[in-house]
Formats: structure tokens, C-alpha cells, sequence
């Protein structure tokens, strides 16, 4: 936790609400480096943000819909792409790729049957099957981490509302 709160400058509500219990805590963010901090496969960390928008949007889910959201404007460099998501992931300004990505992870969200067609949708955009399980297990983890920030009333820290939007170094000379 410190680690983060350095590199951040604050701690993520998150963190303090999963504490309550430490076995739980060290196997839910086991899993989510495991498959958010991964170095290989074709998802970059904004694919895997923006798939988390998408989805915690699907489940409701302010907590993650606006630290997220926050982790996408940094690594995709395109401020307004996760709210665009937001409102209507199908007006977004999304590549045909993000398209078909965001297609296949909400399909999960939405416990579709997935068939062969969701994946040559993939396929036809450059994904394999590793690159769909990577997509399938980021949209299955959070519905879980969506149910427990609801169960919990997690709520953003104010510090996500603006990361992102304004540079870093403007947003601490701006902090009284």
C-alpha cells in the first residue's frame, strides 16, 4: 500500500476497504496483477483500462467507473475516450479494434453464451484466443470487484476526478 500511496500521492480507497481482511486482500490483488499488470499478450494497459470502464459501467459501478477511467486518460493519452464509453460505448470514438475488444468484454459482462462468432469478430481485428481470455478474465474480475465495491459503498477518491484531466504538476500547485 505504501508503494502505491508513493507513487500516486494518495491511497486508493480501494486498499483501505480490502484491508479489512488481509488473506482476501493479498488474493484479489494477486489476481488483478496477474492480469492488469502483465507484460505480455496484445492488450496494452489503456485496453485493459478501457475494458474495466466499460464494464464497471455495465455493472454500475462508480468506484471503478472513475478510478479507471482516471488509469485510462493517463495511459491512452485521450482525455475524453472513457467518458465517451461512458455515456455510449457505441458512439465512442473507438477504433474497430477497441470496438470489437469492448463487444466480446461486455458480451462476458452480460453472461452471453459466447460462440465462434465473438471470436473471429476478435480474430478479424488481430486478437487470438489468449488475447480473448485476457479480455474474458479482465471482464469477469471485475463483476467481482464491481459486486464488492457496491457491498461496501466504495467510493472514488476525489483525487481521480481529476487525473488525467489536469497535468500533475498544475494539480499540486493548485492544492491549498
Amino acid at each position: 500500500m505504501e508503494e502505491v500511496e508513493m507513487k500516486s500521492g494518495f491511497l486508493p480507497n480501494v486498499f483501505s476497504v480490502m484491508s479489512h481482511r488481509p488473506a482476501e486482500f493479498r488474493a484479489f490483488f494477486a489476481y488483478y496483477n496477474a492480469i492488469m499488470n502483465k507484460e505480455r499478450g496484445r492488450l496494452s494497459k489503456a485496453d485493459k483500462e478501457l475494458i474495466v470502464v466499460a464494464t464497471s459501467v455495465v455493472n454500475r459501478c462508480p468506484y471503478c467507473v472513475i478510478a479507471h477511467g482516471a488509469l485510462h486518460r493517463i495511459y491512452s493519452k485521450k482525455p475524453a475516450l472513457a467518458d465517451q464509453v461512458v455515456v455510449n460505448w457505441k458512439l465512442a470514438d473507438l477504433s474497430g479494434r477497441e470496438q470489437a475488444m469492448l463487444e466480446f468484454a461486455l458480451a462476458v459482462s452480460h453472461s452471453d453464451n459466447i460462440t465462434e462468432e465473438h471470436f473471429q469478430k476478435l480474430e478479424a481485428q488481430g486478437f487470438d484466443r489468449e488475447d480473448a481470455w485476457d479480455i474474458g478474465m479482465i471482464a469477469s474480475f471485475f463483476a467481482l470487484s464491481n459486486r464488492i465495491a457496491h457491498f461496501t459503498d466504495l467510493r472514488p477518491n476525489e483525487e481521480f476526478y481529476t487525473m488525467g484531466r489536469i497535468p500533475r504538476d498544475k494539480e499540486k500547485a493548485e492544492t491549498p
